[in-house]
């Protein structure tokens, strides 16, 4: 029976492994997208989405470090590493997104963008059902919580979508710097969640 247990135990490991690397993979292109995009639209959701997206890595590099060890040191230091991007991520989201709002600037259309950002949502949504379920069968709250951030990546994705879709149909330019508020109250959340709230 222990043997059955860890032989369960090392395919979980090797799963959670899996969708970490993929989300890796899936958000080193994206961030390549998201840069060509966000600069030819003038976009701010897609600037800071792309910004999400580097966090995204960061946060999945920290897992597969997580998940390379043991103990609750570790698994601390991993948490507070997440929270401190998100933090960052905060403070770039509230200045550019007021100052697109006060200053009135008009991004472009971009259809590069709505193509990316619908496809990752989907596949986000994908991922963060993996992780939550192979977090929750590991008993892991690094890759669980990861695996929020990787659900809210892909409703982040639904946001900028709509930001963008709503420009390109209806010229409300405004919904642009709106989408990167949507990410700014989830990047205040996730650094609540992390830092006071903890895991729980």
């Amino acid at each position: 029976m222990p043997n059955s247990e860890e032989d369960t135990r090392r395919r979980l490991l090797r799963h959670g492994f899996l969708l970490e690397y993929v989300t890796l993979g899936w958000n080193v292109v994206g961030i390549v997208v998201l840069a060509i995009t966000a600069a030819t639209a003038r976009s701010v959701a897609l600037a800071g989405f792309g910004l999400d997206s580097l966090i995204e890595i960061g946060a999945s590099t920290v897992v597969i470090w997580e998940l390379s060890g043991t103990g609750e040191a570790r698994q601390r230091r991993a948490l507070r590493l997440i929270g401190g991007a998100f933090a960052l991520l905060a403070v770039y989201l509230a200045a550019q997104s007021t100052l697109v709002l006060v200053t009135g600037h008009h991004p472009r259309h971009s259809t590069g963008g709505i193509v990316w950002t619908a496809i990752t949502a989907v596949a986000m949504f994908a991922l963060a059902t993996g992780k939550a379920r192979t977090g929750a069968a590991l008993d892991n709250p690094v890759l669980r919580t990861e695996g929020r951030v990787t659900l809210i990546d892909g409703l982040l994705a639904v946001a900028v979508l709509t930001g963008l879709v709503l420009n390109a149909a209806a010229g409300w330019w405004w919904a642009d710097p709106v989408a990167g508020y949507v990410l700014l109250a989830y990047a205040a959340r996730e650094v609540y969640a992390i830092f006071v709230a903890g895991d729980h």
